[in-house]
């Protein structure tokens, strides 16, 4: 298992990449996720140094793919910025050495019967430029996300999959939670979310961590892992001794601390 943060905590005024891997790897934590929520805009050059620098310190990469990307727009332009945005992140984090990508797909709209559909021929669509690309080193993976709005229940994503090769869920498991108005507070229902996801997530599970704040239409806003909605202790008791290979990805507001706080909530990995 590896945990770590959304993102390069800050260690400067200003933007050091290089310094927050090492400030991350120094608080013994083994995973980052590059943020390109607002467009992957990196170099070749320097992603591979970047890339070079965190498989030295043992720091696995994954990277977040833009939050502009809607497949299931009523505008034929935002669909194709859409496969271009995958294709530019997937792109970015294979010189990276990133393993996988997150995208939010899409939002249901005015046609929300078109979504899983739409999405399907958009993530298509991008897997088939980056496989002509010879960039097939990069899952894309599709977040569960936390407002009734929006594509990306577990089951949605399993349909995707279905006929989109080199897709897999991360789950992100505050969303579910908000999305099912606080569905996540006991452990069954908290195994009967790993028993639906864990057959879907491939060699790796990706997790996205926080707590958080919601309402009647779900998501509101992450809270600090301190506010345990929900109670992020009882995913640990139950993955404490699986095999699963699982990455950890914190969004709470305390990106680096709260990454920290739930790698000790497992008794093998404490510190």
């Amino acid at each position: 298992m590896r945990f770590g943060p959304a993102g390069y905590p800050q260690v400067s005024n200003k933007s050091d990449p290089e310094a927050s891997l090492r400030y991350t790897r120094d608080l013994g934590l083994d995973a980052l996720e590059v943020e390109f929520v607002r467009g992957a805009r990196i170099t070749q050059e320097r992603a591979e140094r970047i890339g070079a620098l965190a498989k030295e310190l043992d720091i696995r990469l994954s990277c977040h793919a833009p939050y502009f990307i809607s497949f299931n727009s009523d505008n034929p332009e935002t669909i194709d910025k859409s496969v271009q945005w995958v294709v530019d992140t997937a792109v970015a984090a294979h010189h990276l050495g990133a393993y996988i990508i997150v995208i939010h797909a899409a939002s249901y709209g005015s046609h929300p019967e078109t979504a899983t559909e739409n999405v399907i021929k958009g993530l298509a669509a991008s897997k088939n430029r980056l496989d002509d690309m010879g960039i097939k080193d990069v899952i894309l993976g599709v977040e569960t996300m936390g407002k009734k709005g929006q594509f990306g229940t577990l089951k949605e994503i399993a349909e995707v999959m279905d006929s989109v090769d080199g897709v897999h869920p991360v789950l992100d498991v505050a969303h579910v939670h908000a999305r099912g108005v606080g569905c996540l507070k006991t452990r069954e229902a908290m195994q009967d979310l790993i028993d639906e996801f864990f057959p879907l997530a491939g060699d790796t599970a990706h997790f996205h961590i926080s707590c958080i704040k919601y309402g009647e239409k779900g998501e509101i806003s992450h809270l600090p892992l301190s506010e345990k909605e929900p109670d992020m202790q009882i995913l640990a008791d139950i993955l404490n001794d699986s095999d699963k290979d699982c990455n950890f990805i914190c969004e709470s507001p305390l990106i680096e601390k709260d990454a920290v706080v739930f790698r000790d909530m497992f008794p093998r990995y404490r510190r």
